[in-house]
């Protein structure tokens, strides 16, 4: 005869520990009170007697009679003499009793894989280290103490004190242009030199989760996508999760080589080709404006699309940036990627795609899905950020304190590095591309420099039959930091070359 439900689960969830200290019969009831607050007892239920439970649990029958009478004392059965013991109504303010065994179903010990298939995903890995160095080079991320905390503080303030805030967070569906939205394309089209509207605009968190929508449109699998043969890793990766076939061409001093693209256009079917709008990361060469030209006239000959990333606009030393080559697209070709607020904190930095209206429109249904929320708070910042000036006034201010620390880093890098490595001093941007002659071991020299408190991450080192570089981040460290970080990068080197 097949066991009662009741027995079944209680052959589930109880398991006895015969090697702890503690009492047999206060683990197993620690167990059943579990159960029945967790909802698996429910009340009314009757209990199988004493023998059938020592039966069950192979435990002595005197323990089975010491359990409901431990479960009786603490109120969560009624033993009823002739007719068994039934649960009782849990008390829903008794604190939730933590059983440290509890057989298949463990509720407290969460487990640690699925008992499902899924699709794990191949390039997602995590690049992030841990280290407990002082100093660290990046790939050229901003310094956020210069982030304005005062004065973000009191606009946070008055942004949370607007009537019209709840009433955006309220309204069932949005019709016309919000006040972010025109500010947002009045700032590209003054320093972009775009003309565009807000149909040709959407705002994301990021520029990764730009290009994660536009990828997710675009490619379908085993497109092929092309790339410089250094290019941005996080890039690649969000294309190959897309499904796209990756190939790369050669970038020199005038940057992407337009020429292998063509002759690969010829031969296969590109999809799109991705590249960086003023720098090329991570070498920061500049994409002369003959390749621009050339680049875009074989887009609209072999119908590929071109996606413009300018992730470091803001930050231009000598003379203007370079506009962007969606600024003199007529035929639709470019999607334009990049973000505004470079120079504040990232919680307040957005994240923009500017393409043609129907791909914006496919782009905004897709966000709506990742991001119905949005952050009005920061949109209304941003918006009167741009509308007040202040914005502008924060780039500049920012940026003479970036092209001093972009001096300096060169002057410490001609003092220590002059004889061994070579490099091109930037027009803007925050990081300079440190070509070692002849090559070092770049992982053994990240080791040593740890060692001597420096941190160098994996995603900024570059070495392969034609290549050993540094993609040296210096935005993040003050004047003060600089002649630190670029001594102990010297003595790294000659610890591995001694």
């Amino acid at each position: 005869m097949n066991d009662s439900p009741v027995n079944d689960i209680l052959k589930q969830l109880i398991s006895i520990d015969r090697k702890t200290k503690k009492s047999i019969y206060i683990q197993v009831s620690q167990q059943i009170i579990n159960a029945i607050q967790r909802k698996y007892l429910v009340k009314g239920t009757k209990l199988p007697g004493t023998r059938k439970l020592s039966t069950l649990l192979n435990i002595h029958r005197n323990t089975a009679v010491a359990i409901y009478d431990e479960l009786a004392a603490q109120g969560w059965v009624k033993i009823l003499p002739n007719s068994g013991t039934f649960i009782l109504e849990s008390d829903a303010n008794t604190p939730k009793l933590r059983a440290k065994s509890f057989n298949n179903l463990k509720v407290y010990s969460y487990a640690n894989t699925t008992g499902f298939p899924f699709q794990e995903a191949f390039h997602l890995a995590s690049t992030k280290e841990q280290t407990k160095a002082k100093y660290s080079i990046n790939d050229g991320k901003p310094d956020l103490r210069l982030h304005p905390v005062q004065e973000f503080t009191r606009w946070y303030s008055a942004a949370m004190k607007r009537k019209m805030l709840l009433q955006k967070w309220n309204r069932p569906s949005q019709f016309s242009n919000t006040v972010f939205q025109i500010q947002l394309c009045n700032h590209l089209n003054v320093t972009r030199g775009l003309h565009v509207r807000p149909k040709n605009v959407i705002s994301t968190r990021s520029t990764e989760m730009s290009l994660y929508i536009v990828s997710q449109l675009l490619v379908k699998n085993n497109d092929l996508v092309i790339v410089g043969e250094l290019s941005n890793y996080a890039a690649n990766t969000i294309f190959q999760e897309a499904g796209a076939t990756i190939k790369t061409v050669p970038v020199d001093s005038k940057g992407i080589n337009i020429s292998f693209i063509k002759k690969i256009a010829q031969k296969n079917q590109i999809r799109c080709v991705y590249i960086s709008a003023n720098r090329h990361y991570p070498t920061t060469a500049t994409l002369s404006t003959a390749r621009r030209v050339a680049l875009l006239q074989l887009a609209k000959e072999y119908k590929f699309a071109i996606i413009e990333d300018d992730y470091d606009y803001d930050f231009q030393f000598k003379g203007s940036a370079m506009l962007p080559m969606a600024s003199a697209d007529a035929n639709g070709m470019i999607i334009y990627l990049g973000k505004i607020g470079q120079s504040l904190f990232p919680s307040f930095q957005i994240g923009f795609v500017v393409a043609p209206e129907n791909l914006i429109t496919e782009a905004k249904n897709y966000l709506e899905l990742l991001d119905k929320q949005g952050d009005l708070i920061q949109e209304q910042i941003v918006s009167e950020l741009i509308d007040e000036g202040e914005i502008y006034r924060l780039i500049k201010k920012n940026t003479n304190i970036y092209k001093e620390r972009n001096t300096l880093v060169c002057k410490e890098l001609t003092k220590h590095f002059k004889t061994i490595a070579k490099w091109k001093v930037p027009s803007g941007g925050l990081a300079i591309w440190l070509e070692f002659t002849p090559k070092i071991p770049l992982l053994k020299l990240a080791e040593a420099a740890e060692k001597n408190d420096l941190y160098l991450p994996k995603t900024v080192l570059y070495q392969n039959k034609k290549t050993c570089a540094i993609r040296l981040g210096f935005g993040h460290l003050n004047t003060n930091e600089i002649p630190f970080v670029i001594t102990k990068l010297k003595k790294a080197y000659l610890t591995i070359t001694a």
